[in-house]
């Protein structure tokens, strides 16, 4: 999983925006441990505070970030600790090592110890040398790095401000490195306690997420970093936990409380702002409702669920038809619907992602650009000029693909696009669709020696519906009789999408 997506899922799930420090700072510990009266050595305090942090905050916060300074100062022993901090933070949390590394001659071999010695999903950099420190790292397709574009300190000001207010170095900065790479691989770091630096930076770097710093010496202004500072998204903003409540004697509930504090100012300047912004931050309207169920919920608000006479092209009559393509209209959708692929394909081994036309190739494209993992795809007729390929792309016989799709109804379509991937040389082990209709097609694929996961079943969809009252008795009944009959087929490969069929 890369950093963003786990970044993302992290934030929709905890709901939140909070980022931990675990910085074994030493006037902070001595304060911790002598309320809790504990003894030991420094080590020793060090380990029992970051697992402590660690597990009363991890279903509250979206991300970690230890300072490398802290632990290097300490030795070996504090770069084992560094590694036990690995151990101790959830996999599914995004891990972020703030190095503020700025040496270009060592780039290469430190990002190579940040992301696969010590495990680290993203890594802080300096960027005045350029491009090119930058660039080893962003060699990781499913990492991330964090630039520092701006200072809180007062003796930064004239560097940060030079030539003038109007045309301050920090905006050229943050211009310059935001073309180094995409918003899912390069944030940004900023201090500061004035909401009008943030305005500055956001209306240059509109999607960029934010790693904040030295907020709460201004608490008072946090209504306004809020609203100067969130994307149209509604997010893209990383909060820093203040360090005194890390010493609190219930971290739990204190963070919990600012959690619900910082949700709160969230939802305030949303209200507040531009009504045409569309948010990709996923609402818990309910305590029940899940992540995949909100997104149930609102494909059918978008109109992807229709009911009405459908003729297939293969002469079948439907009584309702599910429309996916709507999705990619809809980008903060588009992108939550990736992520729930994602979620499938996490624990799949494979080498190339492998859409099936054409209602896939948007998602299959997706899917490759945020795993990093090559894109190829089977033509549904091959071209009597050109190459005269069966299969686009590059591939390597004998490598492992993973076939992707929207929906699968009898897996017609994609058994003929696998006999094309395997005739081409290449091995298929699993299939990832975003909803199967239940109509026999696992059963069918697994016959065959496929392995089928699907986001979501329709089943599943039909009790969401019905549970949050969208649907009338009348379509609650289409639906329910395909859950008990499952009878559908699906339209032969080539078949165009199906027509309204006039009531009679």
């Amino acid at each position: 999983m890369t950093f963003f997506v786990k970044l993302a899922e992290a934030v929709a799930a905890n709901q939140s925006l909070l980022l931990v420090g675990l910085d074994p700072n030493p006037d902070m510990l001595q304060r911790w441990n002598e309320r809790l009266g504990a003894g030991g050595s420094f080590m020793a305090q060090a380990r029992r505070w970051v697992k402590a942090v660690v597990e009363q905050t991890r279903d509250q916060v979206c991300a970690y970030k230890p300072t490398l300074g802290f632990y290097q100062s300490l030795g070996p022993m504090g770069l084992d600790l560094l590694m036990e901090v690995r151990d101790l933070v959830p996999r599914s949390i995004p891990l972020i090592l703030d190095a503020k590394h700025g040496d270009l001659n060592t780039s290469s071999s430190f990002a190579h110890y940040a992301f696969h010695g010590l495990g680290f999903d993203a890594v802080s950099l300096l960027p005045l040398a350029g491009q090119d420190l930058v660039a080893p790292f962003l060699l990781y397709p499913d990492r991330a790095v964090v630039v520092s574009c701006h200072s809180s300190n007062r003796s930064a000001r004239p560097l940060l401000q030079h030539p003038s207010a109007e045309s301050p170095f920090f905006l050229k900065l943050v211009e310059e490195c935001c073309c180094w790479g995409t918003p899912e691989q390069l944030l940004l770091e900023v201090g500061t306690r004035d909401p009008d630096v943030l305005r500055q930076i956001r209306s240059i770097a509109p999607t960029r997420f934010m790693l904040l710093r030295s907020i709460w010496e201004a608490e008072e202004r946090l209504p306004a970093l809020l609203r100067e500072g969130l994307n149209r998204s509604g997010d893209g903003l990383l909060l820093p936990i203040p360090q005194d409540l890390l010493v609190a004697e219930a971290i739990d509930k204190e963070t919990a409380a600012l959690r619900r504090r910082i949700e709160h100012l969230r939802q305030n300047a949303l209200d507040t702002g531009d009504d045409s912004s569309c948010e990709v931050w996923i609402p818990a309207p309910s305590p029940s409702r899940e992540p995949l169920d909100q997104l149930i919920v609102e494909l059918f608000d978008i109109g992807c669920l229709m009911f009405g006479r459908y003729l297939q092209a293969s002469g079948a009559v439907f009584n309702y038809y599910i429309d996916l393509r709507r999705i990619i209209s809809n980008p903060n959708l588009f992108h939550r619907v990736l992520h729930a692929y994602a979620g499938e394909l996490e624990a799949l081994d494979f080498d190339r992602i492998a859409g099936i036309p054409y209602g896939s190739l948007p998602t299959a494209t997706g899917l490759s650009l945020q795993l990093g993992k090559p894109l190829i795809y089977p033509r549904k007729e091959v071209k009597a000029h050109g190459a005269r390929r069966l299969v686009e792309g590059d591939y390597e016989v004998g490598e492992t693909v993973v076939v992707v799709d929207d929906i699968v109804i009898s897996g017609g379509s994609v058994l003929e696009g696998i006999e094309k991937l395997e005739s081409s040389g290449l091995e298929v082990r699993d299939v990832v669709v975003f909803l199967d209709h239940e109509s026999g097609a696992r059963e069918r694929l697994a016959t065959a020696g496929y392995g089928c996961h699907a986001v979501m079943p329709l089943s599943r969809i039909t009790a969401v519906l019905t549970q949050e009252g969208r649907l009338d008795l009348e379509q609650l009944a289409v639906l329910r009789q395909h859950n008990a009959s499952s009878t559908l087929s699906e339209p032969p490969p080539g078949a165009s999408a199906p027509t309204p069929w006039p009531a009679q």
